[in-house]
């Protein structure tokens, strides 16, 4: 097998399990198994983190966190392993894995590709691909969140911190910066919706104070 061939099937090795574990959604799963209620049908519809936080308060979030980092971790783990491996390009390889746990989280093939946002799974994947950028990224999460309490607000600019600092300290190359540069773009484009109502200063703002709803819709 020739290197192009290689190539492709461990690109293919690699992106079909990260699209399927993508697909697997903590807030569906746990609003369900634990409320036995689907957390499409409250709040604002959006099966993620945040608003699964809204709607239920802190009990089972720790189920969704731990759902999304674990479907996150393993795929791209794997890919970079493989793809540095055989061809020396790991961070490549944690990257574009990273970018079809992305579409499978957004557009996930187990409920009619209608996902989330892509927040936690996108900062799960940075914790594997470069810890530095991990860092920034969530590092204005966390600052702009505690000081606006604009979640979609912090989500957007601690995503695109990825791209711009990962050129910034020139890791990688060309390839890595366009697949760091898609990975920003779709989920910047899911908070589309978001980008308007902060334009309109209709925006949301996160309550941190109230205790767990068990299952109320707000």
């Amino acid at each position: 097998m020739d290197n192009e061939l290689k190539l492709i099937f461990t690109l293919v090795i690699c992106a079909v399990p990260a699209y399927v574990l993508g697909s697997v959604n903590g807030a569906i799963i746990a609003s369900i198994s634990i409320y036995r209620k689907d957390i499409r049908e409250y709040g604002s519809g959006n099966p993620g983190l945040t608003n699964f936080y809204r709607v239920f308060g802190k009990g089972g979030a720790i189920l969704v966190v731990l759902i999304d980092a674990a479907k996150s971790l393993a795929p791209v783990l794997l890919g970079g392993y493989l793809f540095g491996r055989y061809f020396d390009m790991q961070l490549f390889g944690r990257e574009i894995t990273g970018l079809f746990v992305l579409i499978g989280h957004c557009f996930p093939v187990f409920y009619k590709f209608h996902g989330g946002k892509g927040i936690m799974a996108a900062g799960t994947i940075l914790i594997v691909v470069d810890w530095r950028l991990a860092i920034i990224s969530w590092g204005l999460f966390i600052v702009i969140t505690a000081a606006t309490k604009l979640v979609s607000l912090a989500s957007i600019i601690g995503v695109a911190a990825f791209p711009v600092f990962q050129i910034v300290f020139r890791l990688g190359g060309a390839r890595e910066y366009i697949v760091a540069i898609v990975c920003a773009a779709l989920v910047i484009a899911r908070h589309h919706a978001n980008v308007g109502r902060l334009l309109r200063g209709e925006e949301q703002k996160m309550d941190f104070s109230h205790s767990d709803n068990r299952g109320s819709e707000t």
